[in-house]
């Protein structure tokens, strides 16, 4: 359903993501809103640590693709939205114990504020499901 894309004209990624995907588009798509680290009691988990928060927006992550009856296998594209980009390294060694490959397309941008002071990252998602 879903291919990693590969181009000796692009330099290869620094960290656990595809240059590209291509997804066998004849099933449903799900687009994911921006996940963040709030636990399902509404908790924020991890304030501080960059690599909990990881885990719970991944684990959360998983929670809307297994609700839509899909995997983290069907997601195609992320956007990682993170308040300081030094955390590259520690988001992508958390990113690796969650995505198999074929990995994901993926962007990631530092922003100055979000929604609230202790996020430290947000990931949005499109995932493409099997019918």
């Amino acid at each position: 359903m879903k291919q990693q894309i590969s181009s000796p004209a692009l330099a290869q990624p620094n960290g656990h993501f595809s240059q590209a995907t291509v997804a066998d588009a004849k099933g449903r798509l799900l687009f994911i809103s921006g996940m963040t680290a709030r636990a399902a009691d509404g908790t924020i988990t991890g304030v501080g640590n960059i690599e909990l928060q990881t885990r719970q927006v991944c684990e959360n992550l998983k929670a809307a693709c297994e609700a839509a009856g899909g995997s983290l296998k069907d997601i195609c594209r992320v956007d990682v939205y993170v308040r300081n980009i030094e955390h590259f390294d520690i988001i992508h060694k958390v990113r690796r114990e969650f995505f198999e490959s074929p990995v994901p397309a993926s962007t990631m941008v530092e922003v100055a504020k979000m929604v609230k002071p202790d996020y430290l990252i947000e990931i949005s998602a499109i995932a493409v499901l099997a019918n």
